[in-house]
């Protein structure tokens, strides 16, 4: 299926940027401003995220096909592979994809994740448990929801990302529901939290430029990781952020774009 997207820039090199659980495409926009001042950039929702549609499951197979497709109707005739940038989740996707679909990739950037099963899902169940938990009927104006999640949330970065999901809704009890599937991404955790290893067994590793981006004071990239990280992508280069976390392209934007730039040949 296709996947909600916005396009920014009319000229250069294409550049598809995929986000992280919970997020949106939005939230790359002031990146993707300054990157379309050279290249054409492309911002998608991955499944059950933003406006893109829902379906019964979350598969990263199947979250790659829908963003190759995505990808081609923004492409069209000219086929040209792209840089695919993925932090997190969407680090994931763009992994699968470039390794099932190779001639779509030109090169690969990675954000603060990597190839392998993360034995616990982190903080993510509980932030699903806090968002299922609220009393939407409860809130009139966002700061009453910011209220309310807060307690279970009370780092007030987190809560405003997480709260970049609710939106108004007509339809809903109390006017307001989430944008985000938080029903099958709570029961899917588990496939987030894994790599599909059975589904690439027969895969040859991607042989384009990869440049891996790790947060200094994030755990999602770390030595043991690497081997991992060399089979599928033998040509990568690593490069560590220092003093960001999780969200280093959001904690530092002005490195995250910098150091992109250099990998672009900007």
């Amino acid at each position: 299926m296709t996947l909600h997207h916005t396009a920014l820039g009319t000229t250069g090199s294409r550049v598809v940027f995929l986000h992280g659980l919970f997020g949106q495409g939005k939230n790359w926009t002031g990146i993707a401003k300054q990157l379309a001042e050279r290249h054409r950039v492309l911002l998608v929702d991955l499944p059950h995220h933003g406006r893109s549609p829902w379906s019964g499951r979350f598969d990263f197979v199947e979250a790659a096909s829908d963003v190759v497709t995505t990808v081609a109707d923004w492409t069209g005739a000219d086929d040209e592979p792209v840089t695919l940038v993925g932090h997190s989740l969407g680090g994931k996707v763009a992994m699968v994809l470039a390794l099932l679909h190779p001639e779509r990739v030109a090169r690969l950037c990675v954000a603060d994740i990597s190839p392998v099963a993360y034995a616990e899902s982190r903080e993510f169940p509980g932030f699903i448990a806090a968002m299922r938990g609220m009393d939407l009927t409860q809130v009139v104006h966002r700061s009453d929801a910011d209220r309310l999640l807060e307690p279970a949330v009370p780092d007030a970065t987190v809560r405003s990302f997480l709260l970049q999901n609710l939106r108004r809704d007509p339809a809903a009890p109390g006017g307001w529901s989430w944008q985000v599937n938080l029903d099958v991404l709570d029961r899917d955790l588990r496939v987030i939290s894994d790599w599909p290893a059975a589904e690439l067994a027969d895969v040859p590793p991607y042989d384009g430029p990869v440049l891996w981006l790790a947060g200094g004071r994030s755990t999602y990239v770390l030595p043991e990781y690497e081997p991992a990280m060399d089979h599928w992508f033998p040509r990568n280069r690593k490069v560590t952020l220092k003093d960001t976390g999780h969200w280093l392209h959001s904690e530092r934007p002005e490195l995250f774009l910098e150091v992109l730039r250099r990998f672009l040949g900007d």
